[in-house]
């Protein structure tokens, strides 16, 4: 093994041959090759199999997919409408990359080639990695989805519920349990309603070690009255198409939320219309197949409806989950928000739930909400439980920085 005598381009760090080498094999697949490239690296035959995968998507100008000939798998060339090279690049991509690489590039193939129709045909379906996103673009194809494809598309949609609820419900329901009784909690119980295992916790500083006894003088436990009552949760999900992540998400929760006794949830999405959701909550494959995603907005006739199903003010948590680009009356949305707040409502804002980061929304609506002291912010998936138990519990919400 040599070292080369020139310093590496960055802090003068010297490279030995096999480390420049490597260098130089990743610019090329950057840089896609050509004469152009400056590398002079010729690549071996599993990295032009790479390079013919990341050329079919990412290969500039004139649109190279996997459509044509080329290197590798016969993966370069124009995407076009083939759906048999297609499958194979599919299957070429799973080959060279890992699964979270693999979405990635599956969602940039769809976005940046126009291969929204192919996702109609089971055979790509069945082929395809499934994620969150390829969840959303299937919703907004379904009322365009052929028979043939529907049952495939729902089998890959479902295995998508399932990952996200294994990852999501046990920690939401655990966190929702401890926060539902806390807001039952009481201190002053009739002695058949004290819970002894709080009570001696919460005293274990009164221990009286001559006595062996604890002494105390707080006593905790759940009165009947508070125990009978549940709390109300409505989400109310925009259903326009930026909100695809969100609406997939709010599903699941809603699923997760609804399978508790102690909570009475409703799910209402909404465009320029209202749909309420809620018969399907037992299972969230029917909630997203009953969305339409695309199509405006109409938050003030969302909140209207869902202020009409609210029986108990003090109990209930409404959940607004959009980007705010209101097509309705921007005043009345805000006098119900309000009207909500002052009736006891907790009233709860997300710009989006989802892992994507910082969302494209209405930054007037979201201030204007804020004075009213409903601050919109977005919400990752991992964050919604700790946001739902401080609604639940009437204390402030732990907004992300």
């Amino acid at each position: 093994m040599t070292v080369r005598e020139e310093p590496a381009e960055s802090g003068g760090v010297q490279l030995t041959g096999v480390e420049a080498d490597e260098r130089l094999r990743r610019w090329r697949l950057v840089l896609g090759g050509g004469a152009a490239d400056g590398t002079g690296c010729a690549l071996g035959a599993a990295d032009s199999g790479m390079d013919g995968a990341l050329e079919a998507v990412y290969g500039g100008a004139g649109g190279s997919g996997p459509a044509g000939g080329g290197s590798g798998a016969g993966t370069a060339g124009g995407l076009g409408a083939s759906a048999p090279r297609i499958s194979r690049w599919l299957g070429d991509i799973r080959t060279y990359f890992p699964s979270s690489v693999v979405q990635v590039m599956q969602r940039d193939a769809i976005d940046r080639l126009g291969l929204s129709a192919l996702l109609l045909e089971p055979e790509m379906l069945e082929a395809i990695e499934p994620d969150v996103h390829l969840v959303g673009t299937l919703l907004s194809l379904n009322k365009a989805m052929p028979e043939t494809s529907r049952e495939t598309a729902r089998a890959v949609v479902r295995k998508v519920v399932a990952e996200l609820e294994k990852r999501l419900a046990a920690r939401t329901r655990s966190t929702l349990t401890g926060a539902l009784d806390r807001s039952a909690k009481i201190n002053r119980p009739r002695h058949r309603d004290i819970d002894w295992n709080r009570t001696i916790r919460a005293n274990l500083k009164n221990y009286l070690p001559e006595y062996g006894t604890v002494v105390p003088e707080r006593l905790i436990g759940y009165g009947r009255a508070a125990q009978s009552v549940k709390k109300e949760v409505i989400l109310c999900i925009d259903q326009s198409g930026s909100m695809a992540s969100s609406v997939v998400y709010a599903s699941v929760f809603g699923a997760v939320l609804a399978s508790m006794r102690t909570l009475d949830t409703r799910l209402v999405v909404f465009d320029t219309s209202v749909v309420d959701l809620t018969e399907d909550l037992d299972d969230p494959v029917d909630v997203l197949f009953g969305t339409q995603l695309g199509g405006g907005t109409d938050i003030n006739r969302a909140l209207a409806y869902c202020q009409s199903r609210i029986s108990r003010p003090a109990e209930t948590v409404v959940v607004l989950i959009s980007d705010l680009y209101e097509g309705g009356i921007r005043q009345e949305m805000l006098k119900r928000v309000a009207a909500m707040q002052a009736s006891g409502v907790r009233f709860v804002t997300l710009l989006a739930l989802s892992d994507e980061g910082a969302p494209s929304y209405d930054r007037d609506h979201a201030a204007a909400l804020a004075a009213l002291g409903a601050p919109a912010f977005a919400c990752t998936p991992d964050h919604f439980p700790e946001v739902m138990a401080a609604a639940i519990e009437k204390r402030p919400l732990p907004v992300p920085e």
